[in-house]
């Protein structure tokens, strides 16, 4: 039986992660939780692609690409704006899960709207890297 296919998106500025605002998003650097990440699915016996972008046409391109059956994406600031990733992930039709590191509720306004929450199958917010492995653990069942 083949392993379930699992697609990890990371949106802009996650790349920075480590050394952009730790107060909000902590020590940990994108390559860690990446680690974190591929350990978790090893044990879950999952494929796991993971994928970083600050361009919206590059992740809108990646979406219409994925040959996973299940997306983890934290959009990041395309959260907030970004109509044409909602609009791919609708047209695809995977299954994804909604994922931020800092709790989006007890920050800015701007930040508790999003675009994908209503399509998501679920959001997981200010769980840090382990909204990650959340996210993958349901995944897999």
């Amino acid at each position: 039986m083949a392993k379930k296919r699992i697609s990890i998106i990371h949106g802009p500025n996650l790349n920075l992660l480590g050394q952009r605002e730790p107060e909000v998003y902590g020590k940990t650097s994108l390559a860690e939780i990446n680690e974190l990440i591929q350990s978790e699915a090893a044990k879950l016996d999952l494929t796991v692609e993971i994928f970083q972008s600050n361009s919206e046409a590059e992740i809108v391109n990646h979406i219409h690409q994925l040959k996973a059956g299940f997306v983890v994406i934290n959009p990041a600031a395309f959260t907030h704006t970004s109509v044409a990733i909602r609009d791919a992930f609708s047209g695809v039709k995977i299954p994804f899960i909604e994922v931020h590191i800092s709790n989006v509720f007890a920050r800015e306004s701007f930040r508790k709207e999003s675009f994908f929450s209503d399509i998501a199958v679920a959001v997981i917010s200010g769980l840090g890297a382990e909204g990650y492995l959340a996210a993958l653990r349901f995944a897999a069942k």
